[in-house]
């Protein structure tokens, strides 16, 4: 039975800015974004960069201008339009992999798979996480089952291996973010792994353009470099460790050698969520995986670094602090 608490933190937004990092947070990303179209086009005006440049900086801007709004908005909605967020993101993102690893004509396997994301969101919404982990072995069984239906054993392997791999990333692995709004304090912690995620790429390309002289994995990512992957894993580490003290104000997790762990957690792991990503598109010898975000390709090459974080970063908090450890579990079934 869904008692208020639990109604509260599934549709409740008035209280959604009452946390300071959370208002802070969406008042500065806001701010950034005029300043940016401002300064992008002040460049212009005075010739300091070309039409072509211009045009390539306005587009990614104004995609980054359509993209916050709807990242925040479900998280500040309430847990039930985060998780459903996530879900539908972990649904589109599997279709775009799909596609590229040439997954997407087998039908059963592609529906499997999508009802089992599903399921995985309705087990989060409910808070019921032992169905939550129970549906990873149990989602692999189905995708190898209905494999079989096909009679076909050609080409069996590589359709389960497929859709399992692809259940895992996209349906386990990513759903662990939305987990986290199980926890009545989730809206800081969930903006906070986003944030960082974004910076650790930011920061990555900058130190590479300024000191990167050594590749780091030339035949994955020939844009990657050392310095970069160095560069970022001190920075995400650094503002994880300053953030995240706002954060986990009044929790365990609240203490300088935690925090860098959390920082080096989220740095390493979505470096190499990158490179996951680069590696499929080399295998398969695409540049993008897929043309949905201007300036930017797919979801899957905006995102692809949340998908070995997102794990990683819900078992490290749950460790030492817990995820909703106070709040009803088994809300619905």
């Amino acid at each position: 039975m869904l008692d208020a608490r639990s109604r509260a933190r599934l549709f409740d937004y008035e209280h959604a800015l009452d946390q300071p990092f959370t208002f802070w947070v969406a008042a500065a990303l806001a701010v950034l974004l005029v300043v940016a179209l401002v300064v992008i086009a002040a460049l212009r005006a005075t010739e300091r960069i070309g039409a072509e440049s211009y045009r390539e900086l306005m587009r990614r801007t104004q995609s980054w201008c359509v993209l916050v709004p709807l990242l925040l908005a479900p998280v500040l909605a309430g847990a039930f339009w985060t998780i459903s967020g996530i879900a539908i993101l972990g649904i589109f993102s599997f279709r775009e992999f799909a596609r590229v690893v040439g997954l997407a004509a087998e039908t059963r396997v592609m529906w499997c798979v999508q009802i089992a994301i599903v399921l995985v969101a309705l087990a989060s919404l409910d808070h019921w996480y032992a169905f939550f982990m129970a549906l990873v072995p149990l989602g692999a069984v189905a995708i190898a089952a209905v494999a079989i239906l096909n009679d076909q054993p050609k080409g069996y392997v590589l359709r389960v291996a497929l859709g399992v791999w692809g259940f895992l990333l996209f349906g386990s692995a990513l759903a662990h973010l939305g987990y986290l709004a199980n926890d009545w304090a989730y809206r800081p912690i969930i903006i906070l792994v986003v944030l960082s995620v974004e910076l650790n790429d930011i920061f990555a390309y900058c130190c590479g353009k300024l000191f990167g002289h050594h590749k780091l994995a030339p035949q994955t990512s020939p844009n990657k470099t050392v310095a970069g992957a160095l560069g970022a894993l001190a920075l995400t580490t650094l503002v994880v460790s300053f953030v995240g003290r706002m954060v986990f104000a009044e929790a365990p997790l609240n203490q300088t050698p935690y925090l860098i762990g959390l920082g080096l957690t989220i740095s390493l792991l979505g470096q190499l969520g990158d490179l996951m990503l680069s590696s499929v598109k080399r295998d398969v010898g695409v540049k993008d995986m897929g043309e949905l975000i201007p300036g930017h390709g797919g979801l899957l090459d905006r995102f692809d670094s949340l998908l070995l974080v997102a794990p990683a970063v819900f078992h490290y908090v749950n460790y030492f602090r817990g995820v909703g450890m106070n709040e009803p579990t088994r809300i619905f079934f």
